[in-house]
């Protein structure tokens, strides 16, 4: 387990993160947190905020209680805020909020207000501050990222092929798009970091055909590299078969019934990482409470496959899994965007 100190070189990393983000002298910058936060991210995103000579200031809710069948992680759709209405203005008051909350605000009801209202956000994912410092963005991660978002906004239809039998097709027409290199420094703006990772949040009814989780995948729910392959049939956006033996197969099939709703069984997003600094193997070097596993999602070449909410086509569940897969081949219109796991 690593030691919870003020490090410089963790230090650095927050304040070169915040440079990209144009934090200014003078700036008020709300550091949202709350009671089950990593404290170590919380000073050190204070401490190189002052740095920079900004305001910053700490809003700090308790974590709430769970409210699901199964224990909940990484569903980037954080409960702490609940609608407080002091805490909406002073975070609509903040021209930047870096989000540490435990799950974050991606999916989180509040954040089209805060974004309408003008804020940029900085979602600081849920990881040990040595491997947010190993993946500190840099200028020339955007490029490959916007020229993912250019590519698939344009298609008409996403396909996923691989060795081990997976055939996935995604209608893209009227699916959202999104794209994150680890920063932001435009208003009405969320990044997240770690970044480096395409995205698309797929209409309804619009995703069907086979996706199999080969041995060495990744459930990042259960913090777990697969042991077994899983073959999830998928019609109409939703699972409906999950074949496989073992104890992969058995605790996504138990997670996704414990939730009692067809949303939970439903498509969040597709996409691919493309961050060249993101190690696969980085969830086996970490004690499981030093890791959130965000860096798996952005590894270069990877498949994200992710269920549960997807507000673009009405669904919401706080059931989530994020699921990268390696050695897939990604085509857009034909035209191959990853090829047996490389990023092209």
């Amino acid at each position: 387990m690593l030691t919870d100190r003020i490090e410089a070189p963790w230090l650095d990393a927050f304040e070169a993160v915040f440079r990209l983000c144009a934090a200014a002298p003078g700036e008020a910058v709300c550091l949202l947190a709350e009671s089950q936060s990593r404290p170590i991210n919380l000073a050190l995103a204070e401490l190189a905020l002052l740095r920079l000579g900004c305001r910053p200031f700490r809003c700090i809710l308790p974590s709430p209680a769970p409210t699901g069948p199964v224990p909940l992680r990484s569903t980037g759709a954080s409960r702490a805020l609940a609608g407080h209405p002091a805490v909406l203005a002073a975070l609509a008051a903040s021209s930047f909020i870096v989000d540490l909350t435990v799950e974050g605000l991606l999916h989180a009801p509040e954040l089209p207000g805060l974004l309408k209202a003008g804020s940029r956000v900085l979602m600081v994912s849920n990881e040990h501050p040595e491997a947010l410092t190993r993946l500190v963005p840099r200028p020339e991660d955007m490029a490959a990222v916007k020229q993912g978002v250019k590519q698939a906004r344009a298609a008409q239809a996403m396909t996923v092929t691989s060795p081990a039998g997976t055939d996935l097709t995604a209608r893209m027409a009227g699916a959202a798009v999104a794209g994150v290199w680890g920063w932001t420094d435009r208003a009405g703006t969320i990044a997240h970091w770690p970044g480096g990772v395409v995205v698309a949040f797929p209409a309804a009814g619009t995703v069907n055909g086979t996706l199999v989780l080969a041995a060495g995948d990744v459930n990042l729910t259960f913090k777990r590299y697969l042991a077994a392959d899983i073959r999830l049939t998928i019609a109409e956006d939703h699972i409906s078969a999950i074949e496989g033996r073992g104890a992969d197969a058995e605790m996504m099939r138990r997670t996704l019934a414990a939730w009692g709703d067809r949303a939970a069984y439903a498509v969040s997003h597709l996409g691919w990482g493309t961050n060249p600094r993101a190690r696969y193997e980085a969830l086996s070097m970490y004690a499981t409470d030093d890791t959130n596993g965000t860096e798996l999602r952005a590894v270069a070449g990877n498949f994200l496959f992710s269920t549960g909410a997807n507000e673009f086509a009405g669904r919401f569940s706080e059931g989530h899994f994020d699921i990268p897969c390696f050695g897939t081949t990604i085509a857009l219109d034909g035209v191959a965007v990853v090829r047996d796991g490389v990023l092209l």
